[in-house]
């Protein structure tokens, strides 16, 4: 069974989604969910919260040592772990009563995929939610990435 959700759908997920959860939060610059938590914070309406036991706190806010510990429980779920601890953090993503799972850019997992859906959730594998939320938002350019540029032209309606 294939677990790839369209455009449409990865854009409800998003636009129901009160909270985001980055499970293997990173505070190195260079890492993906150091650039994707970053883009969060500044520029979506999400609570956006970490999980990562080797820290204690990200760009100013509080990290949690498991999904269990983020106050308020968890909506959206957004995995960089590699894929091998997938099959743990899916648990404790369906354990937390999270609404979805999300596998970031690079990860595939049927496995997974098929028992956070058996567990009721939504799931999006293989996809940057950076990217998508800027795609949604508008903000996105080639390849992904908000040039930066501001400019006095009126943006085209979506």
């Amino acid at each position: 069974m294939s677990h790839d959700v369209g455009a449409v759908e990865r854009r409800r997920l998003l636009s129901r989604t009160n909270s985001v959860t980055i499970v293997g939060a990173s505070n190195n610059p260079a890492r993906p969910s150091y650039f994707v938590a970053t883009y969060l914070l500044s520029s979506s309406e999400y609570q956006v919260n970490f999980v990562n036991p080797r820290l204690d706190e990200l760009l100013g806010q509080p990290v949690y040592p498991s999904l269990a510990d983020v106050p308020g429980g968890v909506d959206l779920v957004s995995v960089f772990r590699k894929h091998d601890d997938l099959p743990g953090v899916a648990e404790e993503v369906v354990e937390a009563g999270a609404r979805t799972l999300w596998l970031q850019l690079g990860l595939w997992h049927e496995p997974v995929a098929d028992r956070a859906k058996e567990a009721g959730l939504d799931v999006v594998m293989n996809r940057c939610v950076k990217i998508e939320h800027a795609r949604f938002a508008g903000g996105l350019h080639l390849a992904g990435f908000n040039t930066g540029v501001i400019s006095s032209r009126r943006q085209s309606a979506p």
